[in-house]
């Protein structure tokens, strides 16, 4: 009779898949703002147009052997690739620790990859594509029955999480005349609600409201913005959905303790 695996023999493996499916996100974070296809055509260098070998696709490890540039015209080969896959491995690897082997883990790593592409894209580019926050919202919806937090905190977290920033956005719309949100950010909460719930989905907004104003007056202070400088609050969500679904349970726990 084989020995079973060690848990650090899977979480090696879990990493090791992380960075896999890193190298993947990359791919949907240059191409899905631009219209393009994930899967189709091979990956490619946008200065030259060499195809990329497999080898010369390595997550990391080529990135370091070829010094950060492209093997067929050395155009340098932008930093965020490697730092995308290793951030992905560590969450995955950091999931593996707190979840263990489950269908919350499985959860939790698709929700973390959507978060990962909606921050990257957010930042870059100020849009939060609908061929991940909508899928998301399903996806969300349809696990967690079975991976919590159960189908009427979900369904609650969705409808709550898309009502609350619906709201915010059509009053400060009227009041200021001006767009405050967008509609991704209101699909995007809707996601993080299904996902997480309607407890979680609220103090994800707490947190990310909360850094977002601090970034946000720092940023006008610093660079003499206008007080309407539009910050890429998809990004805010983001952290403070990983933050949520990481320790949120302890975070509303010890709030709680506080009264």
């Amino acid at each position: 009779m084989n020995p079973a695996p060690s848990p650090a023999f899977e979480a090696t493996l879990v990493g090791l898949m992380g960075l896999i499916i890193g190298s993947f996100m990359n791919v949907c974070i240059y191409r899905l703002p631009r219209g393009g296809s994930p899967v189709k055509p091979r990956s490619s260098c946008t200065a030259c147009g060499h195809q990329i070998a497999w080898y010369e696709n390595i997550p990391i490890a080529s990135y370091v052997a070829l010094r950060g540039r492209c093997a067929g015209c050395r155009a340098p080969i932008s930093l965020m690739y490697p730092i995308i896959e290793g951030l992905t491995g560590l969450m995955f690897l950091g999931a593996y620790v707190l979840y263990g082997p489950s269908l919350l883990l499985l959860a939790r790593l698709i929700f973390g990859c959507a978060l990962i592409v909606l921050f990257v894209i957010d930042l870059q580019h100020k849009i939060l594509p609908n061929v991940i926050t909508l899928p998301g919202i399903v996806v969300g919806l349809a696990l967690s029955e079975v991976a919590g937090p159960g189908w009427r905190d979900s369904l609650i977290g969705l409808l709550a999480g898309g009502g609350v920033l619906w709201a915010i956005a059509e009053i400060y719309y009227r009041v200021r005349g001006a767009e405050g949100l967008g509609m991704g950010d209101v699909k995007m909460l809707a996601m993080i609600g299904a996902f997480l719930g309607w407890k979680l989905m609220l103090l994800t907004l707490v947190l990310s409201s909360f850094s977002g104003t601090i970034v946000g007056v720092g940023v006008i202070l610093a660079k003499k913005e206008s007080m309407k400088y539009a910050l890429p609050f998809g990004t805010f969500l983001a952290v403070g959905a990983l933050a949520a679904a990481a320790a949120g349970d302890s975070i509303v726990a010890w709030y709680l303790g506080l009264y």
